[in-house]
């Protein structure tokens, strides 16, 4: 790309649009067909504000696309037992098919043994070791909600993934991690950086994909991106800012996602087709 020329944005938002009324559709079908409805349960401990919005966001898109949703708050002193024994009545439970543990929990819960009580297939948000399993290995399962919704994106606008040099800054279980194992499925060469990681920018800037997940704002410098590479920037940081800064790179990428309007869309509309699909699956249903 020249220096005058501009990336092109990529729409996650109408993208996420048609995703949600997809689902919906398979959703009503479902429901006609075996009188039962798609379920989500979402499960809160606490009364962190973001995560309460965070949830009655989900619980408003569930109800838009025809998804039941069932919410369990917990107090904050709930303990990782209670939380535990919470989630396996979840995952016993038949009316249920989809479960989103709302994370950070809280410093006394052990997170890791808490998602590890959701059955693996009401795992719809994709953070049970099965789930990352299934991702590394390209085996049937539900991957996670935001790694799957960047893949979509990079699907959408046909950028292609074999023999690329793709740059993960950030390994977080659920975001950074999963998302390497899924562009290394794809036959891309994948490079895992985070925040100790020595000389960041020089690896970016070998970068033909980068992937900014590592919550710290404007880490990722304009300068840094290769021209002509496809910055993905799945931060999100006080004041609606990403990972990315994102001016400064417009003019060396090719394709580049904003925040907002770019990832978060989707993480949201991966969750509930993921739903619709483990429900099809406990109820048997299939398209005729």
């Amino acid at each position: 790309m020249s220096p005058t020329q501009t990336a092109q944005t990529m729409d996650g938002t109408s993208l996420a649009r048609r995703m949600v009324e997809e689902a919906a559709a398979e959703a009503a079908k479902i429901s006609r067909r075996t009188g039962t409805s798609p379920c989500l349960a979402t499960v809160l401990v606490g009364e962190d504000p973001a995560s309460v919005t965070y949830v009655r966001m989900k619980r408003t898109r569930c109800a838009k696309a025809g998804i039941q949703s069932r919410h369990i708050a917990l107090p904050a002193a709930t303990t990782t037992a209670e939380l535990i024994d919470t989630l396996n009545g979840l995952s016993n439970d038949p009316e249920v098919h989809g479960i989103l543990l709302q994370h950070p929990c809280g410093p006394h819960i052990d997170e890791r043994a808490a998602f590890e009580a959701i059955a693996p297939e009401k795992d719809v948000d994709g953070v049970t070791t099965h789930s990352f399993a299934a991702m590394t290995f390209a085996l049937p399962g539900f991957v996670s909600c935001t790694p799957g919704g960047i893949m979509r994106l990079l699907e959408e606008y046909d950028v292609g993934l074999a023999g690329k040099h793709a740059v993960v800054v950030g390994r977080s279980a659920i975001l950074g991690k999963p998302v390497g194992m899924l562009l290394l499925s794809q036959d891309a060469t994948v490079t895992y950086c985070h925040s100790r990681t020595a000389d960041l920018s020089a690896i970016v800037r070998e970068a033909d994909i980068v992937v900014a997940a590592v919550g710290r704002p404007r880490l990722i410098r304009g300068e840094d991106i290769k021209p002509g590479a496809v910055v993905i920037d799945a931060g999100y940081n006080s004041g609606n800012v990403g990972d990315v800064d994102f001016n400064a790179a417009l003019t060396r990428a090719r394709l580049i996602t904003p925040v907002p309007g770019g990832v978060g869309p989707m993480t949201i509309a991966v969750l509930l087709a993921q739903t619709v699909e483990a429900a099809a699956n406990q109820l048997g249903f299939q398209e005729l």
